[in-house]
């Protein structure tokens, strides 16, 4: 099966500076989010490795943009590393070192024919803020957060023209505060809400300071919703299914591309404790700061069902008090990731988005397929033949072709990643990218087989696939 790929759709690439740069030139007061869970909890990154060294990109840039022109690569995406930027949070005191550094990126990029398109939160919150203001839980730290953007757009605005306020804004909070699964632990679902929240108002103030600038480019977010089936077609599994897309998908959704929030998703806020109280004045900035264009992660889907057991009134309100996981019963999976493997998931991604929120316009800013030992695919030329990435990213991109050809603003897709790079926990236990990483000294690149091909993607604009609908 040969499918067409429309000239103007973008084959491009993604990473973020924390899971690439490594700590070269950083200063101890410098620390994010993500390096001082690394330094309190090292034992549970996979086999030790981190942010610290990450992929060296600081001094190895150059090699990398060098293979993006080497493979056509038109687009990628990567973050300014926020608590590299400054080197006085309160006071704007920018780090020039590293200002220079993403100068310097930017216009090598650019000198390669690769647009850059910068996010300016990839999970990359100051430390200092944290421990001062307790992070985003203080309206003191949006405020902080739109003069750091103010700054970025003033210096690099002349040169990138797509910009993005949050990266997945959703997870920290979510992965500390109401599951506390990650350091440092502490479970407490209203500093969740507020969270969110407060993330939605900083991005809707970055849009308004954006705006204001009257610069030649857009901004938007990128939103790592979760396409959720019900397990069946009753009454009580399609609730829950709409009450975790409200609690998860639509509480940044609703406020970022409409201006404002469900009236159902407040009423139960209030009604479990956990609502945000927000001024009227930070809800008409919201309201008239909506986003220009929305990129949306997506790797898998979310099934559920109807509770089967009552909810232990003795623990914290949780949004899973309206639904339960639903482990549907002979799903494709990764088995190195533990993730279910559902390409469908792209189309109805975008039929959502269509039926939902109308004509905005989106991309795909992450899909990929990370596995681990790929040392096992090497072959006598130490080229990894990942064929399972090739197919993983056709047949995704089979049905985002799909959705477009039957209406869908989706203006591309991107690829995490351009190389392998550090994920949290995980590690470099799951290579996810076109470029290998060697983990020595030199952190040596090479393409992989899949390289290759995405270039031939690139170049011709023909997705060619078997047809998987073949009766057997």
């Amino acid at each position: 099966m040969k499918i067409s790929i429309p000239k103007n759709f973008i084959l491009g690439a993604a990473s973020s500076a924390w899971q690439t740069e490594g700590w070269k030139g950083k200063k101890e007061t410098q620390d994010s989010y993500l390096d001082s869970w690394y330094k309190n909890e090292q034992f549970v990154w996979h086999n030790g490795y981190g942010p610290a060294v990450a992929t060296n990109f600081m001094e190895q840039y150059q090699d990398d943009i060098d293979l993006m022109q080497q493979i056509h690569l038109t687009h990628y995406r990567t973050s300014i590393n926020w608590s590299r930027f400054f080197l006085d949070y309160e006071q704007m005191i920018v780090d020039e070192d590293y200002a220079q550094h993403i100068d310097d990126v930017i216009d090598s990029l650019i000198a390669a024919d690769v647009e850059p398109m910068l996010c300016l939160e990839h999970y990359e919150l100051p430390q200092y803020l944290s421990e001062k203001y307790d992070g985003w839980s203080s309206r003191k730290v949006v405020d902080l957060y739109a003069e750091y953007a103010r700054i970025a757009f003033e210096r690099y605005g002349d040169r990138v023209k797509q910009w993005f306020t949050f990266n997945e804004p959703i997870v920290p909070q979510t992965r500390i505060y109401l599951d506390a699964v990650r350091w440092p632990h502490e479970q407490n679902t209203k500093k969740w809400m507020l969270w969110n929240y407060h993330k939605v108002l900083a991005s809707a103030k970055a849009v308004e300071i954006y705006h204001s600038l009257n610069l030649d480019g857009r901004i938007g977010c990128v939103l790592n919703p979760e396409m959720v089936y019900a397990r069946s077609s009753s009454d009580a599994d399609q609730k829950a299914a709409a009450m975790y897309d409200l609690f998860y998908n639509r509480v940044f959704f609703d406020p970022m591309l409409k201006g404002a929030y469900p009236k159902e998703l407040t009423a139960l806020c209030q009604k479990y404790d956990v609502y945000f109280d927000p001024s009227e004045e930070d809800l008409t900035t919201i309201k008239e700061n909506t986003l220009d264009f929305l990129g949306v992660n997506q790797y898998y889907p979310k099934r559920v069902r109807a509770p089967r057991y009552e909810w232990n009134k003795n623990t914290p309100f949780h949004p899973e008090i309206f639904f339960e996981s639903f482990d549907l019963p002979g799903k494709q999976m990764n088995n190195s990731r533990g993730w279910e493997i559902y390409p469908k998931v792209m189309y109805d991604m975008a039929m959502y988005l269509k039926n939902n929120y109308g004509d905005i316009h989106w991309l795909i800013t992450e899909n990929g397929m990370g596995r681990e030992n790929e040392e096992q695919f090497m072959d006598e030329n130490g080229i990894v033949n990942d064929t399972y990435r090739i197919d993983f990213i056709g047949q995704h991109l089979r049905w985002l072709l799909k959705a477009v050809e039957q209406g869908a603003p989706c203006e591309g897709y991107m690829l995490w990643a351009f190389t392998d790079c550090v994920s949290p926990m995980n590690a470099f236990k799951n290579r996810y990218g076109l470029v290998r990483i060697e983990l020595d000294e030199e952190r040596t690149r090479s393409l992989k087989k899949s390289a290759h091909w995405y270039q031939s993607l690139i170049d011709d604009r023909v997705l060619t696939i078997d047809d998987v609908s073949e009766y057997k």
